[in-house]
Parts: structure tokens; C-alpha cells; sequence
């Protein structure tokens, strides 16, 4: 029995490679419901229809680690043939022939399923708004929940309906076509009218409230948000409809699917994901207006959004071609920025790209852009890059038509590089062979030829030792470290924040008395972050960086300024008193440590400030709330058992990184012990 499934289990993977030459499968009705959600049950049953395309004796549908699963074909032959990982459909099919198959399964999914906050069995109790369920496809396999075809090169039209508690918003790709709402529960039916790939189907359940408006086009943007979190609404959605508006008519092919919904989720894997038409993203973006400054959704928003065009409409075939969606994601997600921003920040984010590119040349890692094993740096910097350099090579005109003909001829369907370079080709009538082989198939950097089509047409920084600077370009990286006084003038005059941010950042907090008189928030963070040691002669300077808008600036400011100055502790403890910061709590998590090491500041209130902070250790809370509060326990020596209990916990938490840093730090704790 053992060798029979072995032999299936090959057959099956053998068989996956190929499929798409055997079968089309066209579309796929779901009807999805839950179990016990503490034990993270999900089941249901999924119907495909599909085209034979040659004969074939198997069919096979992705399906791993599913505690039961069986199908029935054609309404007539009924199998569970299951190897662990593929459900395999034995039949000898015929050309050109359609069928139908029902699989109903049972799966406690490990991952792309994540159900948070079910469990019951931990020290503080959790609260019913916290609770959730939402899906990560992409790398984790949607194959996982749903019985379906891991292979992005097979696109699906999915309608998928959902059972699900009263109280709960249910939301998943397409448009909600009716909301059955039964007994205790209600069913959202969602309807989608074009194919995609099965790693970008989506659902995420939770308690929300959204509001709705409308693109230019007529596009419904529904944002969700929780209901606690209303004033925050604005803040995280700024410029929403602005850069949809920016993109559908900059890229010149209208967005291709019903709706665009984004929606926040509690401990998610990564900032965002491009989910068609349903793009989830992490609540740690959910912010004031104060945060915006410092960590807004605004580039993440952009680039999901961009995705929508740039790997949901068309996708790449396989890894080697990634950067066909990241590349371009996050290239248009920069151009979207540049509307809002200005040209100023268009440029400096390139050339942080660049030097970000150019650390990883350094340490001998850069690869083909045409290498499915490069990194991300890789695959979205430097793609973003070549885009940036082929416009300015072949032009506005020919780079806006190449594109909007390459996503119209190849729309819901797989693409390779040479798909795009040929419609590029096309409507500049050069030949890009040698483009090609330079910046997508070479190895190498290329970071001077990159330094001169960046800083064309422009007058270098020249600055001499007399300290006066002569014309200057304000993109071009400044020797301050060579020229220090020339640098602190050119702060005098110059009206370019991300210059003098820059310029800040090289001083290395050298700086006099008329910086502190600079508007600008980045470059006041620069100066909270660049002094650490604070002359008395400028303590009045620095303090009133206390008073920025800036949840990074004052966490900064209160830290260095509490440690240089013991006997003004307890007036800035007071002074900042009610300030949370970002979601992550990263303000109240630093105030609350320093009012608990800070000699008789409020003594009466210590245990209660402790247990707050221990409080934050909870599964309760995010992710990134609970690492700071472990990192401040951890190292006022304050980790006792229950937030060690925690931190155990939290080892074994789905975000790989917040794991990572609970095992380390449990290992350092120990070692200290």
C-alpha cells in the first residue's frame, strides 16, 4: 500500500508539470464553511468545471495535508484517491471533452489559512473584536484550504460563497451578489466574471466597518476598517482614489476586475497582498495623521494597487520572469507617489534604490534580474530600475503604448519577459537585444551606468574646501564627512527636505544652533536620531522636538533626552504622558519602561504601569506591539513567568519573524541567566 501511494505521489508530481497541456479547467463554485474554529476547521465543497484538451488517464488537484477529501465525477464516479498532497481524478479522458467534478474536504490548515485569536487557552483572555480569519496565498499555497491548481499558469473564474458567524464581516474577491443570513449564521455569496490564479484567491473575516467611493471610472474602492479605529480612516486610506484614478489612466488599460476592496488585518505576513481585487494588508498601517508622516500606507496601497494590472491580469509563467510583477508594482507604485509627492521624492527614492542595490553589489550578491532565486532587493529595486532607464531609452510615448499593448494582448493570461520587451520593441521600433542582455540577463549592477542616466543633465555638487558651495544638483549624495561646513550652509539656504535630511544624517549630529530652525519633520527626526549625546547649550533646541508631529521623532527625543538629562526625567515623563504613537504602541511602550526604572516618579502608580506593559506581552495584541514590550521587559530584566509564558508562545506564532526574534530572545534571557 505504502509503494502504490509513493508511486502515485510521483506520478502526481510528474503529471502537475504538465497539465496545463491535458486540461483547461475554466470554473470553480465554492461553498466554504467552518468547523470548530478553535481547532482552526475549515471544509466545504468545490465544484470545477474543466476542458479535456489531449487524453489523459489523471487529472490532478492540489490539495495538502487535508484530513478528508473525495470527489465525484460527472455525477457518476465517486473516488478519494489522495496522496498527501493531490486529490487524483482517474478517468480515461478524452479530447475535447468537458466534465465536472464535486469535491467536498475537511482541512486544519498549518498555512495560507490563519485564524486569529480563536484560541482560548492563553493567559489573558482575548476579546471578541480581535478575532479573524483571512488567507495568504501567494508562497503558501491556497491548496492549503481550498482543494485547487497551484500552478499560476491555470486561471480560474472562482465564485466562492462563505457561511459564517452573524456578527462577522465576510469578504472575499468579486462582487457580493446576496447575504443570506440564516439562523446564527449568514452566507456571502461572491461572484467573480474573469479567470485568475489560484494563489490570489482571497477571504478575510472579521469585525469591520468600510466606506465606499468611487473611481473616476466608476470603479467601487470599499476600504474597510475596524470600528474602534474611525478616525484613523482617512489617514490610512489618504490619496486612495487619487492614485487609482493616477494608475487606471497613466497605464491606459482600465482596471480589470468589479471592485477594488482593501482590508487590515491583525499579525499579517507581510505589509500587503495583491489578492484580486481584495488586496489584505497589515493593520500596523492603520494610522493618525500624525503617523502618516512617518508610516503611512501610501507605497504599499500603490503597489498592491498596481498589482491588480501587473500579476493578476497578466502573470508571470514561472519564477525566472518574477520581476514582471514586482519590477513593474514597484515601479508604477513610485510614479503613483511622484503625483502625489512631487519629483523630488520620485528621485531620492530611486536613488535609494540604487544605493541599496549597490550594498548588495558590494557584498557580492547581485544577480540576473532573470534569476528566480534573486532576492526581493533584486526583483523590485533594480526592476523598477531597468523600467525607469527603458523610458528614458525609448521614450514617454513608445514606454506608455509597449505597455498598454503588452497588457491588453496578453490580459488573463501568463507572460514571459520576452512577451513585454517584444511589444516594447514594437512601439519604439528599436531593437532591445542588447538592452536585454545588459540590464536583464547580466549579473552585474551596472551601478555607473545607472549613476549616469541618473544624474544626466545635471550639474554635480562641486564643493570646495572653502567651504562655499558652488551650483549643486539636490539629488546628488553630498560628502559631508569631506566638507562639513559647506554641507551646514547649504542648510541654510536650501529649501529641499530630503537633501537636508540627508545632510543631517552625514553630520553625525554636528550641528549649530540655527538647524533646530528647520521646519521639516524628516530632518528634525534626522537631528532626534543623529545627537545622541546632547551639548547643554542646545538641550532647549532638542527638547522641543517633543512637540513634532512625529510618533518616531518623540520616541527618539524622549529616550535620549531622558538619558542625558536624569534630573528632567520626571518633567519629560510628564510632558508625554498620553502619547500611544503608532499602532505598535511604540511611544507608550518606552514611556511606560522609562516611568518604571525612573527613581520616585509616581510610585503609587508602578505596579499598574507594569502590568500595562506586561499586559502588551499578550497574544492580545499584534505582533509588533508584543515585541516591544518584550524587548523593554527583556532588558529592564522584568520578564518573569507570565511574560515568559508568552514569549514561549510566541515562538510559535505563524510570522516567521516575530518566532525568530521569541526563540533568540528566550536564548539570550537564558544566557544572561
Amino acid at each position: 500500500m505504502k509503494l502504490a501511494l509513493l508511486f502515485l505521489f510521483f506520478i502526481g508530481f510528474f503529471g502537475f508539470s504538465q497539465q496545463t497541456e491535458y486540461v483547461d479547467f475554466k470554473t470553480a463554485k465554492a461553498e466554504i464553511t467552518f468547523g470548530d474554529l478553535t481547532k482552526k476547521e475549515v471544509e466545504g465543497l468545490v465544484t470545477y468545471e474543466f476542458e479535456i484538451l489531449k487524453d489523459v488517464d489523471s487529472i490532478f488537484i492540489d490539495a495538502r495535508n487535508f484530513k478528508e477529501i473525495k470527489y465525484i465525477l460527472d455525477r457518476q464516479f465517486e473516488d478519494s484517491l489522495y496522496n498527501g498532497n493531490q486529490l487524483i481524478v482517474k478517468h480515461p479522458f478524452k479530447a475535447n471533452t468537458k466534465h465536472k467534478v464535486n469535491i467536498v474536504w475537511k482541512a486544519t490548515p498549518k498555512k495560507a489559512m490563519y485564524f486569529i485569536d480563536w484560541d482560548t487557552s492563553t493567559t489573558f483572555s482575548v476579546t471578541n473584536r480581535n478575532k479573524q480569519v483571512w488567507t495568504q496565498g501567494q508562497g503558501k499555497y491556497t491548496s492549503n484550504w481550498l482543494p485547487s491548481v497551484d500552478d499560476m499558469n491555470e486561471k480560474i473564474e472562482f465564485d466562492i460563497s462563505i457561511t459564517f458567524q452573524n456578527d462577522y464581516q465576510v469578504i472575499s474577491n468579486g462582487k457580493l451578489t446576496n447575504k443570506q443570513i440564516n439562523a446564527s449564521t449568514t452566507t456571502w455569496h461572491y461572484d467573480m466574471k474573469k479567470p485568475m490564479s489560484s494563489y490570489l484567491v482571497a477571504l478575510a473575516i472579521g469585525k469591520y466597518d468600510k466606506k465606499v467611493e468611487y473611481s473616476k471610472s466608476g470603479v467601487s474602492l470599499e476600504m474597510y476598517y475596524y470600528t474602534e479605529d474611525s478616525l484613523k480612516f482617512e489617514p490610512t486610506y489618504r490619496y486612495t482614489k487619487k492614485m487609482f484614478d493616477f494608475l487606471e489612466e497613466g497605464i491606459g488599460v482600465p482596471y480589470p476586475w468589479q471592485n477594488y476592496k482593501q482590508v487590515p488585518v491583525k499579525d499579517f505576513l507581510y505589509a500587503g497582498m495583491e489578492n484580486t481585487g481584495t488586496t489584505i494588508f497589515a493593520d500596523s498601517f492603520v494610522i493618525d495623521s500624525i503617523g502618516f508622516v512617518d508610516k503611512n500606507y501610501v507605497n504599499v496601497n500603490a503597489h498592491e494597487l498596481a498589482h491588480q494590472w501587473f500579476g493578476n491580469l497578466v502573470t508571470a509563467k514561472s519564477g525566472t520572469h518574477h520581476w514582471l510583477q514586482e519590477g513593474f508594482a514597484t515601479y508604477y507604485a513610485l510614479l503613483a507617489e511622484r503625483d502625489i509627492f512631487g519629483d523630488d521624492y520620485y528621485y531620492w527614492r530611486l536613488y535609494e534604490y540604487a544605493q541599496e542595490l549597490l550594498e548588495q553589489d558590494k557584498r557580492g550578491e547581485s544577480t540576473s534580474l532573470l534569476n528566480p532565486k534573486s532576492s526581493s532587493t533584486t526583483f523590485y529595486k533594480k526592476g523598477a530600475w531597468v523600467l525607469h532607464i527603458l523610458r528614458e531609452r525609448i521614450g514617454d510615448k513608445a514606454f506608455k503604448k509597449g505597455v498598454k499593448n503588452y497588457l491588453k494582448k496578453y490580459k488573463f493570461k501568463n507572460v514571459e519577459t520576452n512577451d513585454f520587451i517584444g511589444e516594447a520593441e514594437k512601439a519604439s521600433g528599436e531593437d532591445l537585444s542588447e538592452f536585454v542582455d545588459f540590464w536583464l540577463k547580466s549579473s552585474n549592477l551596472n551601478y555607473d551606468e545607472i549613476e549616469k542616466r541618473f544624474f544626466a543633465n545635471i550639474i554635480l555638487a562641486n564643493l570646495t574646501h572653502s567651504g562655499y558651495p558652488v551650483p549643486f544638483d539636490r539629488y546628488y549624495p553630498i560628502d559631508c564627512g569631506g566638507y562639513p561646513e559647506a554641507c551646514k550652509t547649504i542648510l541654510m539656504v536650501s529649501k529641499d527636505e530630503f537633501l537636508n535630511q540627508k545632510i543631517v544624517e552625514q553630520l553625525g549630529g554636528k550641528i549649530s544652533k540655527s538647524t533646530f530652525l528647520n521646519k521639516g519633520v524628516k530632518v528634525r527626526q534626522a537631528i532626534a536620531s543623529t545627537m545622541r549625546e546632547i551639548p547643554f547649550e542646545l538641550k532647549k533646541d532638542y527638547e522641543s522636538l517633543l512637540n513634532d508631529k512625529s510618533y518616531i521623532t518623540i520616541e527618539i527625543a524622549l529616550f535620549n533626552l531622558w538619558n542625558n538629562f536624569p534630573k528632567d526625567r520626571n518633567k519629560y515623563l510628564n510632558k508625554t504622558k498620553g502619547i500611544i504613537g503608532f499602532n505598535d504602541k511604540n511611544v507608550r511602550t518606552l514611556w511606560l519602561t522609562l516611568a518604571l526604572i525612573t527613581d520616585g516618579y509616581e510610585p503609587e502608580n508602578s505596579q499598574q504601569y507594569f502590568n500595562e506593559l506586561l499586559g502588551y506581552t499578550s497574544p492580545k495584541y499584534g505582533f509588533e506591539v508584543r515585541m516591544n514590550a518584550f524587548r523593554y521587559l527583556a532588558w529592564v530584566q522584568s520578564c518573569g513567568e507570565v511574560c515568559q509564558e508568552h514569549l514561549k508562545q510566541a515562538t510559535k506564532h505563524h510570522n516567521w519573524q516575530f518566532s525568530k526574534f521569541a526563540k533568540t530572545l528566550l536564548e539570550n534571557m537564558a544566557i544572561k541567566n
